[in-house]
């Protein structure tokens, strides 16, 4: 199967169609927006209500993210600007500044796996010998970086409030990244502040950030169950192959129909990773016309929580452990 043409094979779903595009983006936007008002009217009644309907409008906000991901793939309209500019707006909502996003994720997807290149667009993961080197402070820095309550709790709001404010290469040399920061930034703050105005500074906090954190976790537990399942893919520069990385290295994480549908099919993450270009309605179809596919590193949602304890490559079994695996070593 890794000796297989899949860009001959997968080049015919990359066309996308305007028409469904621009659905897919209603029927994401739209009950968002209506779910937002309900909950803000649901703050008279009961709180408790109105974080019931912030879980849902996360959902939403998820699945606009996941528009703007195949914008940034240059795979969602046929019109290069109309995915950028698409993209460009939906980053406000998602507060994630689009250009500066767009070029650390390419990095991911032409490095993903790649034990030499990580770091750009990834979360951060040593190997067993590497942690085993490190001086006390920074294995316990890790450990901490790798507990639950931090990658998929306090990490995920820090990096969609704080991080994406200001980007540690926002001073690349021409000036793009710098820019793409500043103008989401100012066109966040308008939102807000307008936001605000109407209907006032505490109700608008109580809403919308509640939205924002629950939103920002499953965006980073997607991310992460995506690539750090035990039998994942690393390698070292000489013995990494795109298609190998695509396959072995990204799962199929094979959620119950709903999730599929909030989560735009970013799931079915092999496929993508094989071909980027893919429009995230044209998915399940590659599936169905290549069932064979569909078993490669397949993950449902009761497995995959069993990842959220994994932290290390062990180079010798080829898998990623948790630090119980360190025990007698």
């Amino acid at each position: 199967m890794l000796n297989r043409n899949w860009i001959h094979d997968l080049v015919k779903y990359r066309v996308p169609d305007d028409r469904r595009s621009i659905y897919e983006i209603v029927v994401s936007a739209a009950p968002l927006a209506v779910l937002w008002l309900l909950a803000w009217a649901a703050l008279s009644v009961s709180y408790v209500l109105t974080l019931l309907l912030a879980i849902v409008a996360a959902g939403f906000l998820v699945r606009l993210f996941m528009i703007q991901h195949d914008c940034g793939h240059g795979s969602f309209f046929s019109s290069r600007p109309a995915n950028d500019w698409v993209g460009r707006v939906i980053g406000v909502l998602t507060l994630t500044p689009y250009d500066v996003w767009r070029r650390s994720h390419a990095t991911h997807h032409a490095t993903s796996g790649n034990l030499d290149k990580r770091g750009i667009g990834d979360i951060d993961t040593l190997t067993v010998r590497e942690y085993l080197a490190l001086p006390l402070l920074r294995r316990i820095g890790y450990r901490l970086y790798r507990h639950p309550l931090i990658l998929f709790g306090l990490g995920p709001a820090y990096l969609f409030l704080l991080r994406n404010r200001l980007p540690s290469n926002i001073f690349g040399s021409d000036g793009s990244e710098w820019l793409s920061v500043v103008a989401t930034n100012t066109a966040i703050a308008a939102a807000a502040a307008g936001m605000m105005f109407l209907v006032g500074v505490v109700p608008f906090l109580l809403v919308h950030l509640p939205i924002v954190i629950m939103g920002s976790t499953i965006g980073v537990w997607l991310f992460f169950v995506q690539h750090q399942f035990e039998d994942t893919f690393w390698a070292k520069t000489e013995a990494w192959q795109y298609d190998e990385a695509a396959l072995c290295g990204s799962s199929h994480y094979d959620l119950p129909p709903v999730l599929a549908w909030f989560t735009a099919n970013i799931g079915v993450h092999h496929v993508h990773h094989l071909y980027s270009r893919i429009p995230f309605y044209r998915l399940g179809q590659v599936l169905r016309d290549f069932p064979e596919l569909a078993n490669i590193r397949r993950l449902t949602l009761w497995q995959s929580l069993a990842t959220a304890r994994l932290s290390l490559w062990d180079e010798t079994s080829r898998q990623m452990v948790a630090f119980d695996h360190l025990r007698g070593l």
